[in-house]
């Protein structure tokens, strides 16, 4: 299963973090910025060539330490086709460095449109019997909130193509619990149904280190939520956003992990991606300051769990 794939590499690491790619252009070193513009020009195709040569170095800087990437589609495709084109190129790059690679897309549809949305980000596309794979990532969040019919339709790929999905239970911005906090008539929670419904839809896809393909996006924002679903869902996986810019610390992510000290990932982005504008170095050291973060970030969270 895929996410077997993603569990040794943590292993062999030893660091359960992910470095999110979300580069807005405000994060890129100026000279970076100049020397694309200069190329293509001050537009779109300028903007989505800084972007790859931003995330490029981070990720060589990156690749040894941190198991994986997390791009969020989303600052890719507001640069229309070139930044689309980035990053792809993005999640090839990481992948030649041997990365897992998490495309942060939330797709949410049902049927042949949810089949479409998971062949072009985890699986192959047919072309008049040639197959080819668009863009190749490892796996994709998504959201899970149109139920079974949303999620059913990746399960096929996930497992014919060793790929896996994060389904949103409990997620960590703000206003989160207007509606997964809501209960029903039973006491238990939207947040804990959900749950509940991952733990169902990855049962025939458990791997050897006894999590599915299908994990779930539980935010560090909330710590005590977050023990309570590694609890009711000891088979799924969970990719952690909110840790160090949106306020969750090594001490609210270590309720993510099981008694072995796995079973989550992480996420870092603005804390990675921009380490070099909080260390206050030379810009042209940009890459070296997120390695410096990377590694704070992992002896931070290690520490956390082993204690």
């Amino acid at each position: 299963m895929s996410f077997d794939r993603l569990i040794a590499k943590i292993i062999e690491t030893k660091n359960p973090t992910v470095a999110g790619l979300d580069p807005k252009l405000d994060y890129i070193p100026v000279y970076i910025k100049e020397e694309s513009y200069a190329k293509y020009g001050k537009n779109l195709e300028g903007a989505a060539d800084a972007l790859l040569t931003f995330n490029k170095a981070l990720i060589d800087a990156l690749c040894d330490i941190v198991p994986a990437i997390k791009p969020q589609a989303a600052y890719y495709e507001m640069y229309g086709f070139y930044g689309v084109k980035a990053l792809y190129e993005t999640i090839s790059y990481a992948k030649e460095k041997g990365m897992f690679v998490i495309t942060d897309g939330k797709r949410n549809d049902i049927g042949t449109t949810m089949e479409a949305y998971a062949t072009a980000h985890l699986g192959k596309t047919d072309v008049e019997g040639v197959k080819f794979e668009a863009f190749g990532a490892d796996a994709l969040t998504v959201n899970g909130y149109l139920g079974t019919d949303g999620i059913k339709p990746l399960l096929k790929i996930c497992e014919d193509s060793d790929k896996g999905i994060f389904v949103l239970v409990k997620t960590s911005n703000p206003s989160s619990g207007e509606l997964q906090d809501r209960e029903f008539a039973d006491g238990k929670s939207v947040y804990a149904t959900m749950g509940e419904m991952c733990e169902n839809w990855g049962s025939e896809l458990v791997g050897k280190y006894g999590y599915s393909a299908v994990g779930s996006v539980v935010g560090a924002t909330y710590p005590t939520q977050l023990g309570e679903l590694r609890k009711s869902m000891p088979h799924t996986f969970f990719l952690v956003p909110g840790y160090g810019a949106q306020g969750g610390g090594a001490k609210d992510v270590a309720p993510a992990f099981d008694s072995n000290g796995i079973g989550a990932i992480i996420n870092s982005s603005r804390g990675i991606m921009c380490a070099y504008k909080k260390e206050g170095c030379d810009e042209k050291d940009f890459a070296a300051a997120a390695r410096r973060e990377a590694i704070r970030m992992r002896d931070d969270i290690n520490s956390a769990i082993s204690g």
